[in-house]
């Protein structure tokens, strides 16, 4: 059963289908909303209104989802993909959605969210700052638009793999428009002075990590998982490899080890080899995987340092890689120590070299 009614000049639409009750807004137009009741009705005839039989209570769904994320993520994708929901679901408690069925994310409910993560305070981490209290120097108003287009890539991708197990026959994501991106953080590079500043502000159990970042362009991750048999002293090289309990992002690759790092890395491979012998080269104090938030020790430790702006860890590694252009290294170098999948991506460093262009062009000569 379908019919329309008028709400002051808007009209809706109000139906029942498998015993779910919809209300729909469609606009301040009779007409319109006469051949949108003639085609909901269609639909309806057809059992092609947007979902299944087999439709799936929301919080249901998500939970099998994560289950399954687990099985075949690594644990930082499942992580990501358990934040992004979680934003998702405290949007639904927050604007009273009702956490019913799967079927009831619509577009627009897709397009409020968006507004909704536009416009309440977040945290450095992505979540929502949750009271006025919580509200605090490092917190900002509004996700930012590339932060706020992953998260909607990402629910399009739980979405279609609801279309795929059934319970789902249109993604609600699909016609949503992704954000304008004018608004991204620019890359904070470090000068060589504030390096040594940043150094001589770490803590005696940081300075390594720091220290490494700086000197290798390792992502975070990796240098989370990075173990004593990846360290070949004898080639100094630094293998970013697979592991049976973690994979690089863009796939292996090897890293050269310069004379201080080198120096480093065997100063802790023997107090390892007398003390914990963990296999990680940064582990925590019981030999396990480093649990450091490594994020946030470096905010403050930037803070101490007199270092604005430096929030990220990956600056770190844009410093590496931004040094190394200031010095004359090649674009497509630069890229293999990164582990770029492609060269579009280390062409931000691109302006570093001013004259890389014109020293190109005078290396020809036709006589």
């Amino acid at each position: 059963m379908a019919t329309i009614y008028k709400r002051g000049r808007t009209w809706y639409l109000d139906l029942r289908v498998n015993g779910k009750r919809i209300r729909r807004k469609v606009g301040s137009s009779k007409k319109i909303a006469e051949l949108a009741l003639k085609d909901a009705e269609v639909k309806i005839a057809r059992d092609e209104f947007g979902f299944t039989k087999n439709d799936i209570g929301l919080r249901k769904f998500f939970d099998r989802f994560l289950e399954y994320s687990k099985a075949i993520h690594q644990i930082t994708t499942t992580n990501r993909y358990r934040a992004v929901i979680d934003h998702f679901i405290t949007f639904l408690n927050e604007k009273r959605h009702a956490l019913g069925f799967l079927s009831q994310i619509t577009p627009e409910v897709i397009d409020q969210y968006k507004v909704h993560r536009k416009t309440v305070w977040i945290n450095p981490n992505g979540s929502q700052v949750e009271t006025k209290e919580g509200i605090n120097g490092h917190a900002r108003k509004g996700a930012r638009a590339h932060t706020i287009n992953f998260e909607i890539g990402t629910l399009r991708t739980i979405f279609y793999l609801a279309m795929k197990w059934g319970y789902l026959k249109e993604n609600p994501t699909k016609s949503v428009k992704r954000l304008k991106v004018d608004d991204s953080k620019k890359i904070r590079l470090l000068s060589t002075k504030e390096c040594k500043r940043l150094l001589e502000a770490c803590p005696q159990e940081l300075y390594p990590i720091y220290f490494t970042f700086l000197n290798s362009g390792l992502r975070k991750a990796e240098l989370e998982n990075l173990e004593w048999d990846d360290i070949e002293f004898d080639r100094r090289k630094i293998k970013v490899q697979r592991k049976t309990f973690w994979k690089p992002k863009t796939g292996e690759r090897e890293i050269p080890i310069n004379s201080p790092l080198m120096s480093l890395l065997k100063d802790l491979h023997l107090k390892n080899e007398q003390g914990l012998q963990s296999n990680f080269v940064f582990p925590h104090n019981d030999g396990s995987k480093i649990k450091t938030k490594i994020r946030e020790r470096l905010i403050k430790i930037a803070e101490q340092a007199g270092i604005k702006e430096l929030s990220r860890v990956h600056d770190l590694r844009h410093t590496f890689a931004s040094h190394l252009v200031m010095k004359g290294v090649d674009l497509p170098t630069v890229k293999e120590l990164l582990g770029h999948s492609n060269i579009e991506t280390t062409m931000i460093y691109a302006h570093l070299s001013p004259d890389h262009l014109s020293d190109s062009v005078e290396k020809l000569d036709f006589g």
